[in-house]
């Protein structure tokens, strides 16, 4: 397995992390706000389990050579490398914390390239920390979140001499921009939504700061303030941090690349004005200032502030756009001799395509379905009219924003539903309609120009149905449907919506669940997960039709009454990387049941990415079952 890690940069809010922490002591003291991302820039590792050691290949240096750190999995010998400090510490300390909190045995963890600058202010050392804790959790399957990686990774860090503050270990969470809120021990992470991508600037200044003398120096001034100088501190880190790195979210959420660039060089004037007196020796900064203000790229930027601790380490700068982005480095590097990483920042990719399986024969519907594709069976909508199931499953998809939609089917279906969506009505029977039913034929029509067809030419699952469509989905997230299932939302707001709503919060996979009592679970795939907010779940696992002692022993949600679990409601947003493994599964012929399933690519997905769960306001009716049929033409008008 391969995983990537990111470095983290401190774009708003450098020290507060530390700064809320005091808040334990003296209550008076503001939160600490911070706006982090992780960087284009990380670690690669490909991870493999092993039955008794940790074996770390570190990447080549610039001559092409490695080292290999390697241990036994003894939680007192992992402990004495920790605490003695140095790159291979943090390697051993998370493992530590994972040896004593978990039954696990041995890892291998090859990083085969690191393109992650060192000591620059851009958290390697965490980054290294969340790739152990996260390499553990996908080998042995802990089912932890991101936040549960992120926690270990810190334990990690801080059994060894290390210090580092609790921002540092956001890069979990990748090349996206968080909020992070400190309160005592509390920690509240926000992903924060990008309307606009955004390009900044990254310049290791090549220069000497001692970031030890500077916390030491601003650590003295806290829990309370003794004197004027210690008490601007105080301002600073609270009311003007604060008041900055909230603007700065809502300019990042519109996307407003020239106020966040305003209120960056605003920040770093702050800090010279109430933080640089108290260590002038480190925070002076000569060399951060000179590239800050050179003349020949002013016109290239909206703004720049320095990185971390700040002192000479490293700046950034928000640029105008990717041109500007190249002509900056193309400066720096060039007349200073600095040397410089790319950053963007990229809104979330807007959901616009549907797929919906309809290629299957219909079994539980026989003999109705040798006349009539199930998806065909009518149904009275909302509205009135006579439908066909798979029509007001479009139109919930149409009405929620997807602008394409794909049918997977059978050569021998193709005719059906071509003559329903794309063919125009004959002329005879056309001329008994009504005007507003005229009308509605070309509604149909309109509605078939967004839908496209393709073949599975031999019924080999579900999964295999969905791979079909790889090329057409073109790398793009996108929305799956069931075709023999209708949604009716309780609350007036569609299910689809609802759904492509948590996507737009969380900008992960996400897919719908419902509650199940459990003498019907072994009909649908379930979840295990852990609360994020009231609706949403972050998944800790996905199982296709678990029997009940699994689902009592490893299925169990907090907060449910006995003997209810949630189930997949039959509505999936989901990263396009889930193609990798589906042609993984058929092109090694790995089936259940004798089919390729989904259900085991969605936890493999989940494994690699992260996966949500959100229970969704509404109820589903399945067709495909005679008695749920007769449900749904009972009960769905």
């Amino acid at each position: 397995m391969n995983i990537f890690v990111p470095g983290r940069i401190c774009i708003f809010g450098e020290h507060t992390d530390w700064v809320g922490f005091y808040r334990r002591i003296n209550a008076y003291l503001e939160k600490g706000f911070t706006i982090i991302t992780g960087t284009n820039q990380g670690l690669y590792a490909e991870i493999k389990p092993h039955p008794n050691k940790l074996i770390f290949k570190s990447s080549p240096d610039k001559n092409g050579l490695r080292e290999i750190f390697e241990i036994q999995m003894d939680k007192n010998k992992l402990l004495s490398i920790a605490e003695k400090g140095g790159y291979f510490s943090y390697i051993a300390g998370v493992t530590y914390q994972i040896l004593t909190h978990y039954h696990v045995q041995g890892i291998e963890i090859d990083n085969y390239l690191t393109d992650l600058p060192i000591k620059k202010g851009l958290s390697s050392s965490a980054a290294i920390s969340v790739l152990i804790a996260r390499a553990f959790n996908k080998i042995y399957n802990l089912k932890m979140t991101i936040r549960g990686e992120m926690e270990y990774a810190y334990l990690g860090e801080i059994t060894t001499p290390s210090r580092c503050g609790r921002m540092d270990q956001g890069c979990a969470y990748g090349n996206k921009p968080i909020l992070m809120i400190f309160d005592g021990d509390k920690i509240t992470v926000k992903e924060i939504k990008v309307d606009k991508e955004l390009f900044f600037v990254i310049v290791d200044l090549k220069a000497e700061k001692n970031t030890k003398e500077i916390l030491n120096k601003l650590n003295q001034c806290y829990p309370f303030a003794e004197n004027e100088t210690q008490k601007k501190v105080h301002d600073y880190f609270g009311k003007i941090s604060v008041n900055n790195t909230n603007m700065a979210v809502k300019a990042f959420e519109i996307g407003n690349a020239k106020e966040i660039g305003e209120l960056m060089s605003k920040s770093q004037a702050d800090f010279d004005k109430y933080i640089g007196p108290v260590c002038p020796e480190q925070l002076t900064a000569p060399i951060l200032h000179k590239v800050l203000n050179y003349n020949k790229i002013q016109d290239y930027i909206y703004g720049g502030k320095g990185v971390g601790s700040q002192g000479d380490g490293s700046a950034q700068f928000i640029v105008r756009d990717e041109y500007s982005q190249n002509k900056v480095i193309e400066i720096l590097e060039k007349d200073l001799n600095l040397s410089c990483l790319k950053l963007s920042i990229k809104p979330e990719q807007k959901i616009r395509k549907a797929v919906i399986p309809a290629a299957g024969f219909g079994t539980r519907l026989f003999p109705a379905s040798k006349a009539m594709k199930k998806e065909m069976l009518p149904i009275i909508d909302r509205d009135g009219r006579i439908k066909p199931a798979i029509q007001i499953i479009i139109e919930e998809a149409i009405n929620s924003g997807i602008e394409d939609i794909c049918i997977i089917i059978q050569k021998d279906g193709r005719e059906i539903f071509e003559n329903y969506f794309k063919k125009p009505l004959n002329i005879s029977n056309f001329n008994k309609l009504t005007k507003n039913d005229k009308d509605y034929c070309d509604y149909l029509i309109e509605l078939g120009n967004k839908i496209h067809f393709i073949e599975q030419e031999k019924q080999d699952g579900f999964g295999h149905a969905i791979y079909c469509a790889k090329e057409w989905i073109n790398n793009e997230i996108f929305l799956l449907l069931l075709g023999d299932h209708i949604y009716y939302s309780s609350n007036g707001k569609p299910c689809v919506k609802q759904l492509i709503e948590v996507y737009e919060k969380m900008g992960n996979s996400v897919v719908s669940v419902i509650k199940t009592p459990i003498d019907k679970i072994y009909n649908f795939g379930c979840i295990g997960g852990n609360w994020i907010d009231e609706s949403v779940l972050s998944i800790t696992e996905f199982i296709e039709k678990p029997d009940i002692k699994y689902a009592r022993e490893y299925l169990i949600i907090e907060g449910f009454e006995e003997n209810n679990f949630l189930s997949l409601f039959g509505q999936y947003i989901i990263s396009p990387k889930i193609f990798d493994f589906l042609e993984e599964n058929i092109s090694h012929d790995f089936r259940e049941y004798g089919e390729f399933q989904l259900t085991n690519c969605l936890e493999k997905l989940r494994l690699q990415e992260g996966f949500y769960a959100f229970m969704v306001d509404g109820k589903r009716y399945d067709i495909g079952l005679p008695e749920e049929y007769k449900n749904t033409l009972n009960n769905f008008s």
